[in-house]
């Protein structure tokens, strides 16, 4: 099912209060109303702004995220991934440069001058008929040197919070305080899916709520529980034999590369087209 379809269908929904023919009292296409389907975990499928969909709503709506996770209708659940990647703290504690020895001191200036003769001959084009793809070279070296000073990561730990519905309340309500107003909003479960119908008050200004984020943070251990980690860890040994080769397997049919050899009519081509170039261009 595409999601333009979806749409249709519950925008169609909201406009069908009853059997009868008398008009919704009020309807989701109402300014004074906010409509959300959200899954199981918080995330927005279908929202009247575009911009807002497949976002979490923590993010759109910090307040009634809040709220939500207070009454018990989402929970937080702490999530682990083991294979991330993280910027490397700074152990300098003081501004300065730690100190260098002179052969590394020396090897640093060399590959500053070694990277600014190239930027000179890029820049001045000395390449003639290269010069466009000097220009190419010159950006890429620009990017990749600037690429390599930012990404500088090491493999690290970390944990995000997850948000996951409770199925036993099906229905809930609330008023939130805003200071000068009030937020009243309505959820419930549409029936036979994992989706939640959000009605939120959009003209109450609730932004004193900070927004519920889903950001990762670095685990950081203990040196005892980093070497229970490590010892944990499942080492990856070589086989005690090499099976370098199967019964089964024909070695005929392998191989045989280095039986190739050259093609004599192939070698005297080159030497008879520049024997009759001469005589064809008179």
């Amino acid at each position: 099912m595409k999601l333009e379809f979806l749409q249709r269908k519950f925008w169609a929904a909201t406009q069908q209060c009853s059997t009868g023919d008398m008009p919704c009292t009020q309807s989701c296409e109402d300014s004074d109303l906010d409509c959300f389907v959200v899954d199981n975990n918080g995330f927005i499928l279908i929202s009247e702004r575009s911009q807002e969909m497949g976002r979490f709503l923590g993010e759109v709506d910090g307040a009634v995220m809040t709220q939500l996770l207070s009454m018990g209708v989402f929970s937080q659940v702490t999530m682990y991934d083991y294979q991330a990647m993280c910027k490397p703290s700074s152990h300098h504690h003081s501004a300065a440069q730690p100190l260098v020895s002179p052969i590394s001191a020396f090897l640093m200036a060399t590959r500053w001058l070694l990277q600014e003769l190239v930027l000179f001959l890029l820049e001045w084009s000395v390449w003639g008929s290269w010069y466009d793809r000097g220009a190419e070279a010159k950006s890429v070296f620009h990017h990749s040197h600037k690429q390599k000073k930012q990404d500088q990561l090491q493999p690290c730990d970390t944990e995000y919070p997850v948000f996951v519905y409770q199925p036993a309340i099906r229905e809930a309500n609330g008023i939130i305080e805003c200071g000068a107003c009030q937020k009243v909003f309505v959820v419930q479960q549409i029936p036979k899916s994992n989706l939640l119908l959000l009605v939120t008050d959009p003209t109450c200004d609730c932004s004193i709520f900070p927004p519920v984020v889903q950001e990762a943070t670095e685990v950081k251990y203990n040196a005892s529980v980093k070497c229970d980690r490590l010892r944990s860890q499942k080492v990856r040994r070589r086989p005690d034999s090499c099976h370098a080769f199967h019964p089964e397997e024909n070695a005929q049919d392998c191989g045989g590369a280095s039986d190739t050899s050259a093609s004599l009519p192939l070698l005297l081509m080159p030497v008879c087209a520049w024997g009759l170039l001469p005589q064809l261009l008179r």
